[in-house]
């Protein structure tokens, strides 16, 4: 997720995808807190949930990619490896940071319906920081070998996460086994971190390649998200395996790498569209990219808390719709507040009436 820095022209298409994804979330979280029992099994309500599975993997993917930038800036900027591993552990201590703030102000909110349980719930930013923290010592590593690292570890993770589902929580405090084992109710390591991984892998290659390159990487991008797809879709469908037994919506391997697919595929049509389709200046769908983080924390609360609550669970999936739109618009009008707060600050100020104090001169 992005913190509102504004982002040069070749970084468009990073931002416009993540905030692609953002309004892709506000949506499902919409229909998924909002809709009526009798509606939950409507072709509307399920293609909103499916489409709304993918934010996750492409924020962390995303993740991963600006964390390479962060590793390769480090890297020209002089620093030792060391120094570079520090500035990518701070990263991880910054999400984490994040994640506990947002848990506790969930529960804060929420009381006392809440439980202090609640406050160890494993979300996204968690997962975010547990994997930064992880591949935080690939910032000693050379940009080529981090190609390598990360894909290699993104596959690792993605494989193994059928085998760490047959873990037993017994000998694991359940705070701990929300981090590592799949599950449907948290973003665990396995196997949501190897979104990161790749995304690591991709952002060194995108930092490593020419500006007159990008056109040529974007069209091998794609290419291999198509690839990825249906390779991953044919493993999916043989009758062989190498697990004993897998869920394929929670920890199969096929799964993420069907997921990375679409992101490979949806990456270079955001940079498409950016350099070539969109018209210059500004975008609200990159709007949303460059708050993610205050839209992911703030929407929250607003759908899932009780600010809305009338309308849980009791809408028709067109006043979903209705509802999904006007979230959207309240998101983007809170983005475009954080972006020129300072500007709006100034001009607020201009408002005011000025109070001029009398000079205190000595011989007054």
């Amino acid at each position: 997720m992005a913190t509102g820095k504004k982002t040069t022209k070749r970084l468009a298409y990073l931002d416009w995808l993540r905030g692609l994804a953002a309004i892709m979330m506000i949506n499902g979280h919409v229909f998924h807190s909002f809709t009526h029992s009798d509606y939950r099994q409507g072709s509307l309500y399920v293609l909103t949930q499916f489409v709304g599975g993918m934010p996750p993997a492409v924020f962390l993917f995303l993740l991963g990619v600006t964390l390479a930038f962060l590793m390769e800036s480090r890297q020209r900027q002089g620093l030792d490896a060391p120094q570079r591993v520090k500035a990518a552990m701070k990263r991880a201590g910054f999400l984490f940071g994040m994640a506990f703030a947002f848990r506790f102000q969930l529960w804060l909110v929420g009381l006392p319906q809440t439980h202090w349980t609640d406050l160890f719930r494993v979300d996204i930013l968690n997962a975010m920081g547990l994997a930064v923290l992880c591949l935080s010592p690939l910032a000693a590593l050379s940009s080529a070998a981090r190609i390598r690292a990360g894909l290699a570890i993104g596959l690792a993770v993605a494989f193994l996460s059928p085998f760490v589902s047959w873990l037993s929580r017994s000998w694991l405090p359940k705070p701990l086994a929300a981090y590592i084992v799949p599950s449907t109710e948290a973003f665990a390591f396995f196997p949501w971190a190897a979104f990161v991984a790749f995304g690591l892998s991709a952002g060194s290659i995108l930092r490593m390649a020419q500006q007159e390159h990008t056109d040529r990487l974007m069209q091998w991008t794609a290419l291999s998200g198509v690839a990825l797809i249906l390779g991953a879709r044919y493993f999916s469908e043989i009758p062989y395996s190498l697990y004993p037994a897998s869920d394929f919506w929670l920890n199969a391997p096929w799964l993420i790498l069907i997921k990375l697919g679409v992101i490979l595929l949806a990456l270079s049509a955001a940079y498409l569209w950016t350099q070539y389709g969109a018209s210059p200046g500004w975008s609200w769908v990159r709007q949303f990219g460059t708050t993610s983080l205050l839209v992911y924390w703030v929407h929250t609360e607003l759908v899932y808390g009780r600010w809305l609550y009338f309308w849980k669970e009791s809408l028709s999936p067109v006043q979903c719709v209705v509802v999904s739109v006007f979230v959207i618009l309240l998101m983007l009008g809170l983005s475009l507040l954080k972006t020129n707060w300072q500007r709006v600050a100034d001009a607020a100020a201009s408002l005011l009436p000025r109070y001029y104090l009398p000079s205190q001169s000595s011989g007054d």
